[in-house]
């Protein structure tokens, strides 16, 4: 990573700050500069890291962001802000791209980019979802703008030889997230909002007696769904830079086998005496096929569903630090 300038945007996000806390960490990597792009955030100073502050859809703070820059990796999105997608996902990246394509001095972007773009569990598969399968987003704003930043990002390699790489993550996990996302609690994070699908009494009754919900897809069995744990992100972005393997390519970054919610529960119940009570959904199980990215890259992910379950429950969030989902910023 040699005379490596790094443009990261949506700095100061979940990804972001780890992605910028490996790299300030290492001291083999100690001649790797970053420019930080941030919205309405600061990262904290250090003298490797260059802040620019402005909206991404901004072509002059492009311009400045952009000066010698030689990798970006791309994290900056929206959720669900139908008054910010298109600055911010589409204006904002085809700036980007723009700038990337005239750039004498850039070697390789990244697109961090999410399953919304395959369905997540709201679109049915008949077999894995691999990087040759077809882009069927469910409805919103979200998942449509997971879809055209891939298209976006493979047609400027296409058209005009960038050297791009497409990272789709599932739900990034990280601290103790999985733990609240199995809760029948007020203090439940995360989605889809399984919790609507019970009446509220219920919903009480299950918090108070320790229960873990088993979720069945729309078939009847459990469900199994697609996560990956943020530092097997993170080491899968620290992978692909300067990796020629990467260019060009799209990449599944998820878990090898997808989180199985009857498995989860018998977990729980045998580790910490939590009783798995079933809930009907109209989900669909599917599995992020990670096995490209295990094979042309040598990446694998590290926490497998043991090892996420004893992270999330052993990890004692501070006080100051609130379970959030950031976007934009």
């Amino acid at each position: 990573m040699g005379g490596m300038r790094l443009l990261i945007t949506g700095a100061t996000g979940k990804v972001g700050t780890a992605l910028i806390d490996q790299i300030t960490a290492k001291p083999e990597l100690g001649d790797v500069r970053i420019v930080a792009l941030c919205h309405n955030r600061s990262t904290p100073p250090h003298p490797r890291i260059e802040v620019v502050h402005g909206s991404i859809a901004d072509p002059e703070i492009i311009e400045r962001a952009m000066k010698d820059v030689t990798h970006i990796v791309h994290l900056a999105t929206v959720k669900e802000s139908a008054s910010s997608v298109i600055d911010v996902s589409i204006k904002g990246l085809f700036l980007l791209l723009e700038a990337a394509r005239a750039s004498r001095s850039l070697r390789q972007l990244i697109l961090i980019g999410g399953d919304a773009a395959v369905g997540h569990c709201f679109v049915p598969y008949e077999a894995p979802v691999t990087e040759l399968s077809p882009r069927r987003a469910y409805p919103g704003v979200y998942a449509f703008s997971k879809v055209l930043e891939e298209v976006m990002v493979e047609q400027y390699c296409v058209q005009y030889g960038l050297n791009g790489t497409i990272l789709r993550a599932p739900w990034i996990m990280e601290k103790d997230d999985l733990k609240y996302a199995l809760s029948f609690g007020d203090d439940q994070f995360g989605g889809p909002a399984w919790d609507t699908l019970i009446p509220r009494e219920q919903q009480v009754r299950y918090a108070s007696e320790n229960c873990v919900p088993v979720l069945l897809d729309a078939t009847g069995g459990p469900l199994r769904r697609n996560f990956i744990h943020l530092c097997d992100l993170v080491s899968a972005i620290m992978v692909a830079l300067e990796a020629s393997a990467a260019f060009g390519h799209l990449f599944n970054i998820a878990m090898t086998q997808p989180v199985d919610y009857a498995e989860l529960g018998a977990m729980l119940a045998a580790e910490r005496s939590m009783r798995p009570v079933q809930i009907a959904t109209p989900f669909f199980s599917n599995a992020l096929d990670n096995a490209k990215a295990r094979l042309q890259l040598g990446w694998k992910p590290s926490f497998d569903l043991k090892a996420m379950v004893e992270s999330a429950f052993a990890y004692k969030r501070a006080a100051n630090d609130p379970r959030r989902v950031w976007y934009a910023g």
